[in-house]
């Protein structure tokens, strides 16, 4: 398939010596069907500027950018890749920004200028789950992006997407997740389609951020979670005793059984916890 004139993406890798580096959590993938598809599931991108984290030699920002997005702003870590995604930008002129740095650190308020904000990305595994609770967990709400598409390895996948009737993916990401937004696996991807090939199945999901959630105090929330997650398998109130008030009364004031456990625990039940902490 060719979806451009550059050259093809093994051909890119070699002249420029990008051999991936796990300590950076680098798999890529070469398959311009496939980064088609991620592209597309995101919807119409032409009024839409899009935030590719780990871009690497530039497979998904090619199809972005063939897709019709109007801008792409690829953060990426590795300086090797650096001179394969210049030619990409030469190729489109003015629609490509790169900026060598770490997505960890980047403050994506800055972006406030640019209108329609997408986040789409082939996430390096090593920094995939902090990337995204970072996004989640901001303190503007609704947040600068519009959307989420994202790949995870499918175990992280299916924790984000995790309900009480799925309870041993369920846990804190599935609660901050299913509180602000909401997320669906779209497909999952053979590590086939990788160089090199990971040991894991990867999934590529849509997470669409609610413009009201039930208003609550994120970190009341993280704390409520870490207790309970934390020692899952202990009733409530054995593992609630660590936000020092008393776990029953807890419970209590919101309804719940002090001897249920994390894992029966709704989403909606947690915030209530969270907002049941707040007034004490």
């Amino acid at each position: 398939m060719s979806i451009d004139n550059l050259p093809p993406l093994r051909d890119v890798i070699a002249r420029y010596g990008l051999n991936a580096q796990k300590a950076l959590g680098q798999n890529f993938l070469f398959d311009l069907n496939l980064t088609s598809r991620i592209a597309r599931s995101a919807g119409p991108l032409d009024d839409t500027t899009v935030l590719e984290v780990g871009p690497g030699p530039g497979g998904l920002t090619r199809a972005l950018l063939a897709a019709g997005a109007k801008h792409v702003i690829a953060i990426e870590r590795d300086h090797r890749c650096l001179p394969a995604l210049e030619e990409i930008a030469a190729h489109y002129p003015g629609r490509l920004t790169i900026i060598e740095g770490d997505a960890l650190t980047f403050d994506i308020a800055s972006l406030d200028h640019v209108g329609s904000l997408k986040i789409i990305a082939n996430l390096p595994y090593n920094i995939g789950t902090a990337l995204l609770m970072k996004w989640i967990d901001s303190a503007e709400w609704p947040p600068r992006f519009n959307d989420l598409v994202l790949m995870f390895q499918r175990e992280v996948a299916e924790r984000i997407v995790a309900t009480p009737d799925t309870p041993h993916d369920y846990g804190r990401l599935s609660v901050f997740c299913g509180w602000r937004t909401d997320a669906k696996i779209l497909f999952d991807v053979s590590p086939q389609a990788f160089t090199p090939p990971p040991k894991v199945v990867s999934s590529v999901v849509r997470i669409t951020p609610r413009i009201l959630p039930t208003p609550c105090d994120s970190k009341l929330l993280a704390r409520v979670t870490q207790a309970a997650f934390g020692q899952r398998r202990k009733m409530l109130r054995q593992s609630l005793k660590s936000l020092g008030v008393d776990p029953i009364k807890l419970c209590d004031d919101v309804g719940l059984d002090p001897t249920a456990r994390a894992e029966t625990v709704t989403i909606d039940q947690f915030v209530a916890l969270a907002q049941a902490l707040h007034s004490k």
